[in-house]
């Protein structure tokens, strides 16, 4: 999320990133794998300029980092019959093969983004095909409601729980109110203001299963005070604090119902010379 030139890519992983790319690649070579990630950046960013895309996110691990949420939804993909696991979007699917990688079924993972390119870079990237790693790609805009309608959260079980053929939804998300048992977003929610965040929120909990222990997870930009901070490119970026993050949660819910987790990072001057960025990792998990 910055302007800045790229820095080359091995030096914004951590070990477990990079030697995950290496191995979803199976380029060990640094030199190669190198020219073959700046390759698909270039590809990506002409798709669309994403700061994040700039910084190399694509590459990047973000849902491991909230490592309690991460070690409930591979407990929920082992031990829950059809589990359903949606990364709203997804970008690349890096988090998605993370996961995969660590034990959740491919074949039941529903990765979502704005652009089917951005899907199709995955799998050149990591050099795959539908067929090796077979998770469900949905393109649409989460605002769209032909794609996403604004539903109230379910409270009891559906009477069918049969899921539906994934490979049959098409370009929407409607089909699946209320089977999804946990749904991943990282970077997503920053993009936009609070009333579109809201918004947002109220349209992924119209998704989850309504089983006790059906998590929403994720990550993105926020403050220890609630309001607007320099973005990049000079515009501003709304940012919850964790205690307006919690309230929000807690009122698309019905009371007493969630339990909501929230932690919040500094990681340094990422947009700007001049402010500190955060970033906030947070669960929403059904009692």
């Amino acid at each position: 999320m910055s302007e800045s030139p790229p820095r080359e890519h091995h030096s914004v992983l951590d070990p477990e990133e990079l030697e995950f790319l290496k191995s979803q690649t199976r380029i060990t070579d640094e030199e190669e794998l190198k020219t073959h990630v700046l390759a698909m950046q270039k590809k990506a960013v002409e798709v669309y300029p994403y700061p994040c895309i700039k910084r190399f996110g694509f590459i990047r691990l973000k849902i491991v980092k909230n490592k309690t949420a991460y070690e409930h939804v591979l407990d929920l993909g082992r031990n829950v019959p059809g589990a359903l696991l949606l990364d709203i979007g997804c970008c690349f699917g890096n988090d998605l093969r993370k996961i995969a990688s660590d034990g959740f079924p491919a074949e039941n993972l529903i990765a979502s983004d704005l652009r089917q390119e951005f899907w199709d870079l995955g799998h050149e990237l990591f050099r795959s095909t539908p067929e090796s790693f077979p998770a469900t790609f949905v393109p649409g805009d989460v605002f769209d409601p032909d794609f996403l309608q604004l539903c109230t959260p379910l409270t009891d079980e559906l009477p069918d729980p049969a899921v539906p053929d994934l490979r049959s939804l098409g370009n929407s998300l409607n089909p699946l109110r209320g089977r999804i048992s946990a749904i991943h977003t990282a970077s997503l929610f920053h993009l936009f203001g609070q009333v579109k965040q809201l918004e947002l929120a109220s349209k992924l909990t119209g998704l989850l299963s309504p089983r006790s222990g059906s998590i929403i997870f994720g990550c993105h930009g926020g403050q220890p005070t609630k309001g607007y901070t320099a973005g990049s490119r000079g515009k501003q970026m709304f940012c919850h604090s964790p205690e307006s993050w919690r309230e929000m949660w807690q009122g698309v819910f019905e009371q007493g119902t969630v339990e909501v987790q929230v932690t919040l990072r500094n990681v340094g001057k990422v947009l700007n010379p001049t402010t500190d960025f955060h970033m906030m990792f947070w669960s929403v998990k059904r009692l």
